[in-house]
């Protein structure tokens, strides 16, 4: 269970990120949330899918690594073999908090930077320092503050882009039927694509709105990427193999 704190230099400042990357370290996630911005990055290596939160109702990309639950097909040897890893899973065991702080009498909420104390990841033994000796932000942890940040602003974008997939009526489920070196035939389901039909029947000024806002290079990238749904394909049977 999560054990979220808010991380300061004086509580913490003997503590280490250890940045191997593996299920023991926690990394055996089979996908992770991702966004416009970060498409072009994530689509070189990963398919991007869309999930619909059953509580919520809401859509929201994300990337694929596997093809279920406590797997994922990138991580070897104790790094992640793929040269690009998605801010969702990088900022990891970090998470955007909130707190309130009083500016000329005003009450304000304030992202904050929190730490899950009982992820693996964490120790006072091994790995990178978050502060420095004298109590700054070691150059690790600056960076995972801009990754925060990036992953903020870009989730909050997801809420955009998406309500124009909706309005479009874009968004269809899809089954991918998988058949590995094994014999072994099965399908993914529960997730979603964008489909391409209704895509090149939209009129132009709605084509024009969606680039206009930036996203109808996200749509692009969305497709381009399913192309790698072969390679996770191709790293399960290795997986088999071995």
């Amino acid at each position: 269970m999560a054990n979220h704190v808010l991380l300061n230099n004086i509580e913490h400042k003997e503590l280490k990120i250890n940045s191997e990357r593996s299920a023991a370290m926690g990394d055996n996630v089979w996908f992770a949330q991702t966004f416009p911005m970060e498409f072009r990055s994530a689509q070189a290596h990963y398919p991007i899918l869309f999930q619909k939160d059953n509580n919520t109702g809401q859509f929201m990309p994300v990337t694929l690594f596997a093809f279920e639950n406590n797997d994922n097909l990138f991580l070897k040897e104790g790094k992640w073999d793929a040269t690009y890893i998605p801010l969702a899973v990088q900022r990891m065991p970090f998470y955007i908090g909130q707190q309130n702080v009083v500016n000329d009498g005003v009450t304000e909420q304030q992202r904050v930077i929190t730490l899950d104390l009982d992820s693996p990841k964490v120790n006072t033994e091994q790995g990178i320092n978050l502060f420095l000796e004298y109590g700054g932000n070691s150059d690790y942890l600056e960076h995972m503050a801009n990754v925060l940040e990036s992953l903020h602003v870009g989730l909050q974008q997801n809420n955009d882009f998406v309500e124009l997939l909706l309005t479009c009526e874009l968004l269809e489920s899809v089954t991918l039927d998988i058949e590995l070196n094994d014999g072994s035939k099965n399908q993914l389901i529960g997730f979603y694509t964008i489909n391409e039909d209704k895509l090149n029947s939209l009129p132009q000024d709605t084509l024009a709105k969606f680039h206009n806002s930036g996203f109808l290079e996200a749509i692009y990238m969305v497709l381009a990427s399913q192309a790698n749904i072969h390679d996770l394909v191709a790293r399960k049977n290795l997986q088999l193999a071995s």
